[in-house]
């Protein structure tokens, strides 16, 4: 049902298939324009099972699947229809479909040919420099937690919206009338309304805004922050607003944006907004905390895709301004929708075109920043469509609809509890910010989750889960790296700040004096907490390219002398690959072992595993 939204204007029919349409076609045809891609698909498989080979056919069937978003079947016929030249988009919905199912690798080979085929496209863009993300996408952070709820019924439901007084607002196509439409043979959209209870998080029996409601589809809808004000979508046919197609006996509508007052209870002074147009639709409303922004999404003309996210401003007397395009942050040439902001300024929208895991997939993007949009990544998020995500900061909750089970169905989302963590790198000795600074963030395994620049503040934000522990690694050219450690938290923000001291302080006299290069018992391999270390030695030798180093290796004193000094040789050896290996040249370091000679800690027979550890060490002296 939610595909009526999508483009909201409807399909446009290419010029490839307006030119290979024919008599034997026509039947078919004129249900794929009317949008009945069931009974269209059923009439262009009796095409196919009388023996017909027509690659227009497989194509339309492709497209038919595609709009049900039925990705076995699209699959099917699309790997039929690109055996001959297609248009770019055809390849793009093809690789959606692969995605849908799971097959990534063969979603990229026809991302490939897409990217190639729209070398300017933003979504060919954005494969290009991130082919591979997947694997990163699916193990990102769960931000979530996903629950069923109560109130689904056997139809769609979608737009899912909590007031601050604990009504949710949602649109369903439950209720029974003699009109279907022709997508899925559902009823139209009414709004429906439910109390939740926030101490349990129960939901009452949905019943319907009745004053809100006509014969066509209305919702999803949107309030204001005291909930006296509500915005919402309506079919224009209400309007009597349509337009004919006599060749294949039909009636086109757009879909409106109307705003109501609440009224003894009730919603009344029902108003059509004043940038709705028989020409293009505008839908899917949310409104800003100070209900002065109002955005929506459109597929209006200015736009860079088919459906667009948009705002407009609200002035005093409800005077509207002009509608705003949010630009290529949000928007791409494909589709985005069902944008809902938050009270802190947090835009939440679905997309089919950025990159996800197949389907719609759910988006954010804090306005309040110069970011990129951010994949939600799972459980809201799968291989289905996930869209219409709202959040209520306010009350801590989240609904979104999937129709990963079959159906568009709503689902509670509750925030994992976390932490907001803010990295400030600055000059240990002037306390001057660093902007550039390399942050990584490590699991307390030492395995490093991501890594971000410090922005022109010295900043760098990451979200952590309560109750754990982590450590970060920051290097910057110029200074000595360093590593700090974030002890468990509880939730809530975080302020961590990251001093480096210049790269001079580690330069001695006689040598470079780096923190211990501790290695494994009975190995010789670089750490990665040695590698960080060893990258110090680096630039200040790249600093400097007069200097030559002698690496130093010792072990401790378990297992036998002779042994012992073949170890410390090979680890010495190790050390010397490693700095060769980052571009320094042969010639200018060296490495030897020394075994158990030369001791940190002198505690022969009696050593703690912490002395051993301090034993098992490298030293670097200047040679040159």
């Amino acid at each position: 049902m939610k595909n009526i939204y999508l483009l909201v204007s409807f399909v446009l029919v290419s010029t490839m298939t307006l030119k290979a349409q024919t008599k034997a076609t026509a039947a078919a045809d004129k249900l794929f324009k009317q949008y009945e891609y069931l009974d269209a698909s059923k009439e262009y498989l009796k095409l196919v099972g009388d023996g017909k080979k027509d690659n227009y056919i497989y194509n339309q069937l492709a497209e038919s699947y595609y709009n049900m978003f039925n990705s076995k079947e699209a699959i099917k016929w699309y790997a039929l229809a690109v055996t001959q030249p297609q248009d770019a988009e055809v390849y793009f919905k093809y690789a959606q479909m692969l995605k849908a199912a799971g097959k990534y690798e063969e979603s990229n080979t026809q991302m490939a040919v897409f990217a190639g085929k729209s070398p300017n496209d933003l979504r060919a863009k954005s494969f290009k420099e991130n082919p591979n993300y997947i694997p990163k996408l699916l193990s990102k952070q769960k931000a979530f937690n996903v629950k069923t709820i109560a109130i689904n019924s056997d139809k769609s439901e979608f737009g899912a919206t909590l007031s601050n007084d604990n009504v949710l607002y949602f649109s369903s196509a439950r209720r029974k009338t003699y009109k279907k439409t022709g997508w899925n043979d559902e009823s139209f959209l009414d709004i429906y309304q439910s109390i939740f209870n926030p101490a349990d998080g129960s939901l009452s029996p949905a019943t319907e805004v009745s004053e809100l409601n006509t014969k066509w589809h209305d919702g999803p809808a949107s309030f204001s922050s005291d909930g006296n004000t509500i915005y919402f979508s309506r079919d224009s046919r209400d309007e009597k607003d349509f337009e004919s197609a006599k060749n294949i006996n039909s009636k086109f509508s757009q879909i409106y944006l109307y705003t109501a007052k609440r009224v003894n209870g009730k919603w009344d002074n029902i108003t059509q907004l004043p940038f709705n147009s028989k020409d293009y639709s505008v839908s899917n409303p949310s409104i800003s905390k100070d209900g002065k922004t109002l955005y929506f999404n459109s597929n209006m003309p200015g736009g860079l895709g088919g459906n667009d996210i948009w705002k407009v401003s609200i002035g005093q007397g409800d005077v509207y301004g002009k509608p705003e395009n949010l630009g290529p942050r949000v928007n791409t040439e494909g589709n985005e929708q069902f944008p809902s902001i938050t009270q802190d300024n947090v835009l939440y929208f679905s997309s089919s075109s950025k990159q996800g895991l197949g389907g719609l997939d759910v988006f954010s993007i804090n306005l309040n920043k110069d970011e990129a949009a951010q994949n939600v990544g799972k459980p809201v998020n799968s291989e289905n469509d996930d869209f219409s995500f709202s959040f209520n900061s306010k009350k801590n909750i989240g609904f979104f609809s999937s129709n990963r089970d079959g159906s568009d169905d709503i689902f509670m989302a509750e925030p994992v509890c976390s932490v907001e963590t803010l990295i400030t790198v600055t000059n240990a000795q002037t306390g001057q910010i660093l902007p550039g600074a390399s942050v990584a963030i490590l699991d307390d395994k030492k395995n490093i989750i991501e890594t971000k620049i410090a922005n022109g503040n010295g900043n760098v934000d990451y979200l952590l889960e309560c109750q754990k522990e982590y450590s970060l690694q920051v290097t910057m050219e110029g200074f000595e790296s360093a590593g700090f450690p974030i002890a468990k938290n509880k939730g809530g923000k975080l302020e961590v700040p990251a001093p480096l001291n210049p790269i001079e302080i580690i330069i001695k006299p006689t040598e470079i004096v780096l923190n211990p290069i501790f290695f494994e018992y009975d190995k010789s391999n670089i750490t990665q907490e040695g590698a960080f270390e060893l990258d110090k030695l680096v630039q200040v030798m790249k600093s400097d390219p007069n200097m030559v180093i002698l690496a130093k290796s010792h072990t401790d004193n378990r297992g036998s002398d002779q042994y012992n000094l073949k170890l410390s040789d090979r680890r010495a050896k190790a050390t010397v690959q490693y700095v060769i290996s980052k571009g320094i040249a042969a010639s200018r370091i060296t490495g030897k072992g020394f075994g158990e000679t030369g001791p940190k800690a002198d505690c022969k027979e009696t050593c703690t595993e912490e002395q051993h550890a301090q034993n098992r060490r490298a030293e670097f002296l200047i040679v040159k």
